[in-house]
């Protein structure tokens, strides 16, 4: 299958799950997110489990091979008011299979119960009780897409900010870095982009925020101080809205000294990664992902 017989697929499906998007309720948007775990069966090879992580759950996937000597943290997107670890199991178990580590997917709190900053809040305490249990923080790594991809540049920029070990690299999957929804890319990948809209970003930003503003560096890592950060990894498709957001983050990140790779992948769409049966380039970006942890694993 080509790349572009591959984006129709996943158009016509997205088009048929939403074709009643204007009546979803949150729970049928939550439902038909969950729903991407559906799409075609799970890689053999791998058992999940449920776990504590101080006091948010979270998904542990483990492969024959995982060891159990280090730990990826995975954070699921969904916009902060979807996603969970089933709509992300088959990103989470390709990630097992391909590290050779455990995989702990979180199931922080979402928006509209749980406002700014109660995800973050999660987040925090869910790498807390991973250090405390791995015992080196150079061991642990974050993985996170979209929503997820800003909790996770927002919880490294406060785990420095509080002085605690950072993990020894992290990789963030078209992340929203930006919440005031400001980048080029909203505008100029608009017609490319089926999956997102800015008008949706900015109804599901304002959601989470609450009285929050979107400027505010702790919701929008853009506008963080951003040295000291350990190794990163940005992928993101170049027909996303989201394509800046990451551009953006990372020039930021280098004038401030920090190690970062830019991955921009020709013709992806948000989170391709969901799609390893219609895109090849899926399984190539876990891949690719492993390849980075493991360097940064041996270093």
């Amino acid at each position: 299958m080509t790349v572009h017989q591959g984006i129709e697929k996943i158009r016509a499906y997205l088009t048929a799950a939403l074709a009643n998007r204007q009546s979803f309720t949150l729970e049928d948007r939550r439902n038909a997110v969950d729903g991407l775990s559906t799409l075609a069966p799970l890689p053999g090879g791998t058992t999940a489990a449920m776990v504590r992580l101080g006091h948010v759950m979270a998904e542990k996937v483990t492969a024959t091979a995982s060891d159990p000597s280090g730990a990826l943290l995975y954070l699921h997107g969904g916009a902060f008011v979807a996603g969970s670890a089933r709509s992300h199991r088959q990103i989470t178990t390709m990630l097992a299979l391909e590290t050779n580590l455990p995989v702990y997917a979180l199931e922080y709190r979402l928006a509209p119960e749980h406002p700014f900053p109660a995800a973050l809040d999660d987040c925090l305490a869910a790498y807390q009780a991973l250090l405390e249990t791995v015992g080196d923080a150079r061991r642990i790594f974050l993985v996170g897409d979209s929503a997820g991809g800003n909790l996770l540049l927002s919880a490294l920029c406060q785990l420095r900010n509080d002085g605690m070990t950072l993990p020894g690299a992290a990789v963030a999957i078209s992340p929203s870095t930006d919440l005031s929804c400001s980048s080029d890319s909203y505008e100029t990948r608009k017609d490319q982009d089926f999956f997102l809209s800015r008008a949706g970003l900015e109804k599901d930003f304002a959601t989470y925020l609450g009285s929050a503003s979107p400027m505010d560096p702790a919701a929008s890592p853009l506008y963080q101080d951003l040295h000291g950060l350990p190794p990163l990894l940005l992928q993101v498709g170049s027909d996303e809205i989201l394509l800046d957001d990451s551009r953006r983050f990372a020039d930021k990140l280098r004038a401030s000294g920090g190690e970062v790779e830019l991955e921009i992948w020709p013709d992806m769409i948000h989170v391709w990664h969901f799609f390893p049966h219609w895109l090849p380039e899926a399984r190539s970006a876990v891949q690719a992902i492993a390849k980075f942890i493991s360097r940064h694993s041996a270093a």
